[in-house]
């Protein structure tokens, strides 16, 4: 009875939709019970298919199928949509296997609860291999039910209140869609053969053999595997030691968003958000902007006896008082050594070239590939007409987060060459810049360098990234400088100037105009703190504040160039560990005494984390068997990347345990990786970083690719930019991430120097469509990944992707305009990669532990 129930009420749906349709075609209304069938929400946990179960009366709805996009839509429900909505067997075997729905028979009387799907059963068996070992938590992008309940979600549809007597038309087309139930062998052959039929059937034959999974119940082998029992065992090992180390690096600096006190209910966000454009999506809401005023911010008070300090090995340490730390007490903050973390380091790095692992993560990133294209080859019909039936919707109304853009040049060149212009033309007497003791005026700066308004043209400007700047970063930084010159640079693209960065924040305001007006895009700027002097902080705050350069499209990334041995050659630091004195004791001030000050405390509730910026591809010559402490590295050479990272990550140790201790929003690392250079730069990132910029060395090492993909590890990659530098673009390997189902982004790097539109963004995501052919859907879910990856509140996150996405990972495909099926696709198949793992973890001697 339970088999028949589920039959009768997927059939319903079916026929219910079926009826919607007509109705839509021939203008009529449909019946109130049509609209009840269709009038709930089929994405629920088990706790709340009992709730739904006793109540017919529900205010959710169907994640496809509104009453308003199908009253206005005539899609036909097809067999294959039909199949991939609500799973229907396909096959006398499908139809046997426990859980699953039986052929529906007429008038079968009042029936039981609906059963649980084949699919769910499949996942329950890959949920298997589980109990055996620990899964490290994944990103929010990735359910945590993969990682703590074996089984997807169920999808429920309540017939409770559908009669088919009520329902002709539903009866009929109940009926004509019987036939979906009939075993394969037993269906009947048409009269026509013809090219349709073969397809159907050739399409349900690749069903089945989607259904197969590399695990088996029935067996203690790894299907598929050529590699020896014991070899298996100490590459699952290998790869699961290396996700546990990098969780340990996250626990310790509180890079996880579920752990970051922004993200808990009840934090304020000042000023707030914007509220819906419409009221109940039927007029529209009142919309009010609140002004930033800094009188409106609460500052907190000091925090009590608390005291901070930096030890000899360059790391700070918090103490509950100053006697704890006179007297060599014991910290309440922890911090991984150096040893401890370069000896992780080399782990990973040894795993990562070992030969064995090298080829099976080899083979594993192929078939994912292959995985891809078969999804894609039965499923791109359906994503598409699901995706048409979600209202409001498309990539223009999906919100998207440019997750890596450079502050001064998020400009495109038109806008500066016009804002210069205006510049000359109203203020040309205003005191700029000092130059040999002597200040000058706009119009005398201009005038000493022979140039007038008039004169100023794109050509003029060049800052452009041509073919020059391919392999040559020397080069590339040099265009930032407006006509060549770094006078100009300063007065224009400088928070830091004899002007207060008045012109800056002028630009700046401009540019996230542009950025409210088109509301579903967002930023995150990175703005610079080179380390030279304690005071950087405090100015770039008081830029910030004074102009209120506020929104709710911007957050801040602080960005840390490595240029300790341009700073050591000029005189300006002794050692290195000025450099960290000055980029972190003034953090560690605030957090104490946000009093102290005051305008730093406001900004950092705005700023998301570090970036770690400079040209990769510099040689790092090893010239230490074991690297000296900050305090004694005063010679000129420039550290290396992964010295950078370690002292960036355990500085931010303490910096972000003592913030969580205070209800403070913490920060994450996020540096540029994988440009260019050594691949180790991405190994120590994978242990250091929450997410990356760039990773386009990925594609050289297999191995750390498939741990990349593993952790969901996010890469805000930038092909225009790579194309103009260093990889040209039909080379990039984004689309391959992207297929694989690493968790990628589209970002614009430098729109100055790369893009010439007012909406660089855009620009990106069509370029990238054109090249490699993506569909809307894959844009959608491009824009999908930039949210989850970028670090605004999860308030607001929860309104652009979905409510629990935080918790559950599950977005909402009225929000993002990705289908169920898709990330049910990429959920299903990362669960796979993780069990596999587990099994291999847990094999002793070729038998399962």
């Amino acid at each position: 009875m339970a088999a028949e129930h589920s039959s009768h009420t997927k059939l319903s749906a079916l026929a219910a939709a079926d009826d919607l349709c007509d109705v839509a075609s021939n203008g009529s209304t449909p019946s109130p019970t049509t609209y009840a069938l269709l009038d709930h929400d089929t994405y629920s946990d088990d706790d709340q298919s009992d709730e739904m179960q006793a109540s017919t009366g529900s205010d959710a709805h169907h994640p496809y199928l509104t009453q308003r996009s199908m009253s206005k839509n005539s899609y036909e429900v097809s067999h294959a949509f039909a199949n991939a909505m609500f799973d229907l067997p396909t096959n006398e075997s499908d139809a046997s296997h426990p859980g699953s729905a039986a052929p529906a028979e007429p008038n079968s009387g009042p029936a039981p609860a609906p059963t649980t799907p084949r699919s769910i059963l499949m996942s329950q068996r890959l949920g298997k291999a589980h109990s055996g070992a620990v899964i490290p938590q994944l990103s929010p992008r990735t359910p945590a039910m993969i990682a703590d309940h074996p089984s997807m979600p169920s999808l429920i549809l309540d017939a409770a209140l559908y009669s088919s007597a009520e329902n002709p038309a539903a009866k009929h087309s109940r009926a004509s869609l019987a036939t979906l139930e009939t075993p394969l062998a037993e269906t009947p052959a048409p009269e026509n053969n013809d090219d349709d039929v073969l397809g159907m059937r050739l399409e349900k034959e690749i069903r089945k053999m989607m259904l197969r999974t590399h695990l088996s119940d029935e067996t203690s082998d790894l299907v598929g595997m050529s590699e020896t029992p014991e070899e298996l065992q100490r590459i699952g090992k290998a790869l699961a030691k290396c996700m546990k180390l990098r969780d340990k690096y996250m626990a310790l600096s509180c890079q996880k968003d579920i752990e970051n006190p922004k993200n808990c209910p009840g934090w304020k966000i000042y000023p707030p958000p914007p509220p819906p454009a419409w009221h109940n999506y039927h007029e529209p809401a009142s919309s009010e902007d609140v002004e930033f005023d800094m009188n409106d911010c609460e500052i907190p008070p000091i925090d009590g006896d608390c005291v901070f300090a930096m030890g000899n090995n360059g790391v700070y340490s918090v103490y509950e008082s100053a006697h704890d730390r006179d007297n060599n007490g014991q910290p309440f903050t922890s911090t991984p050594s150096i040893k401890e973390f370069f000896m992780d380091l080399d782990f990973v790095l040894d795993s990562i070239s070992d030969g064995p692992i090298k080829t099976w993560a080899f083979r594993r990133l192929r078939y994912l590939d292959a995985r891809w294209q078969l999804y894609t080859l039965l499923n791109e019909r359906e994503e598409t007409m699901q995706s048409q039936m979600v209202p409001h919707r498309d990539l223009y109304n999906v919100r998207k987060v440019d997750g890596h853009v450079h502050l001064a040049s998020a400009m495109n060149q038109k806008h500066l060459l016009r804002f210069i212009k205006y510049k000359l033309k109203t203020d040309p007497d205003k005191p700029v810049i000092v130059r040999d003791g002597k200040t000058l005026t706009l119009r005398e700066v201009f005038e000493s360098l022979n140039l007038t308004a008039y004169d100023l043209s794109i050509d003029t400007l060049d800052m452009h990234a041509h073919k020059g700047a391919y392999h040559r970063f020397d080069k590339f930084n040099l265009k930032y400088n407006p006509i060549g010159e770094s006078r100009l640079r300063e007065i224009f693209m400088k928070t830091d100037n004899f002007i207060d960065g008045e012109f800056f924040a002028q630009i700046t305001k401009e540019v996230i105009s542009d950025l409210e007006q088109s509301k579903y895009q967002m930023a995150e700027y990175r703005v610079s703190i080179y380390g030279r002097s304690r005071d950087e902080w405090d100015k770039l705050a008081a830029w910030v504040v004074d102009n209120k350069i506020f929104s709710s499209n911007v957050r801040w990334l602080i960005q840390v160039p490595r240029l300790y041995n341009i700073y050591k050659a000029t005189g300006i630091v002794s050692n290195f560990e000025q450099v960290l004195v000055n980029l972190f004791e003034p953090l560690f001030e605030v957090t104490r005494d946000p009093s102290s000050h005051p305008k730093l405390h406001v900004f950092l509730q705005r700023v998301v984390g570090f970036d770690s910026v400079d040209d990769e591809s510099k040689s790092e010559r090893r010239m230490h068997k074991k690297y000296p402490l900050p305090k004694v590295w005063d010679t000129e050479t420039n550290p290396p990347y992964n010295y950078y990272c370690y002292f960036t990550m355990a500085n931010m140790c303490a910096l972000n345990q003592w913030r969580m201790r205070r209800n403070f929003n913490t920060f994450v690392f996020r540096p540029h990786a994988g440009e260019a250079g050594d691949t180790e730069h991405l190994a120590a990132a994978f242990l250091a970083a929450q997410s990356i910029n760039h990773g386009i060395l990925l594609r050289k090492v297999p191995a750390l690719q498939y741990l990349y993909y593993l952790q969901q590890i996010g890469l805000a990659m930038s092909p225009l930019s790579n194309n103009a530098l260093f990889l040209v673009y039909e080379r990039n390997p984004f689309n391959t991430y992207f297929q694989r189902g690493l968790n990628v982004a589209l970002s614009t790097d430098d729109p100055l120097q790369f893009h010439f539109t007012k909406e660089p963004l855009m620009e990106e995501y069509s370029v990238a469509a054109q090249i490699w052919k993506f569909s809307s859907v894959d844009m959608c879910e491009l824009s999908m990944n930039s949210v989850i990856q970028s670090g605004f509140e999860a308030e607001v996150k929860r309104h652009w992707v979905g409510r629990e996405y935080l918790e559950t990972g599950q977005t909402e495909v009225h929000k993002t305009n990705v289908p169920l099926c898709r990330l049910k696709y990429r959920s299903s198949t990362l669960e796979q990669e993780h069990a596999i793992i587990a099994r291999m973890v847990g094999r002793n001697n070729g038998n399962n532990v």
